[in-house]
């Protein structure tokens, strides 16, 4: 994935994309926990404050453990996982839990989530992706958060999910990392964006109010703001 400059709108570069509070750090989006050794080139990076950096670690370990989890149906198969193994066997804390959250239905193992840490690893994700892509920061409470499994979809969800544009037809902000890509031909008709293939995608509407995540081909995320 090649780092495009940015260009736009200064008003909207040199604070933390997740605060508004001060350019202290960098932040990978996505989180390299979500993805594998060997991590791709140029992963995109915002601005943050060191507090916004460092805050969410334990949100994002939850989150990457729990999805291999519901992928593999137990802790032991998602330990192969290397990254999820390494949290997994120097936190034990978080593997009695998330053993307590295991159930079985119809001959199948499911996780039940806390939906407040995974909900907050992916807002802090839209926001990193709209503010990188769109050069458009959302530091303002989102409208809408939803996830759910793609097995949890149906057809027509999944379609929508998939294919659905933005109704406004706009361009990416001139100068914005989006509009490069759009210019080179580098994004497909769906505007997805792969960052590592089968663990992480995401797409950006013009405008950045509109986020679309899928992590591991299994959990599909829409943030939307007003």
């Amino acid at each position: 994935m090649q780092q495009y400059p940015n260009h736009g709108d200064d008003r909207n570069q040199g604070w933390c994309v997740y605060c508004g509070g001060l350019d202290e750090t960098r932040d990978h989006v996505p989180s390299r926990v979500l993805l594998d050794e060997p991590l791709p080139e140029n992963l995109p990076v915002v601005p943050a404050c060191g507090k916004c950096n460092s805050s969410f670690s334990r949100d994002e370990e939850y989150l990457a453990c729990l999805v291999e989890c519901a992928l593999t149906g137990s802790l032991a198969t998602a330990s192969n996982r290397a990254r999820v193994g390494s949290i997994l066997e120097r936190s034990a804390g978080l593997a009695a839990r998330l053993e307590a959250a295991r159930y079985e239905s119809g001959g199948q193992a499911g996780f039940s989530a806390e939906t407040d840490r995974a909900r907050n690893v992916l807002v802090k994700l839209a926001r990193g992706h709209a503010a990188f892509e769109e050069n458009e920061p959302q530091l303002g409470e989102p409208a809408s958060v939803s996830f759910a499994p793609f097995t949890a979809l149906s057809e027509q969800q999944r379609a929508r999910f998939e294919s659905a544009t933005d109704p406004r037809g706009f361009w990416p902000e001139v100068g914005s990392r989006a509009m490069h890509r759009a210019v080179l031909g580098e994004i497909g008709p769906a505007g997805w964006v792969e960052v590592q293939a089968n663990r992480y995608r995401y797409r950006v509407h013009p405008g950045g109010r509109t986020v679309h995540i899928v992590i591991a081909e299994y959990l599909a995320a829409e943030v939307m703001w007003e």
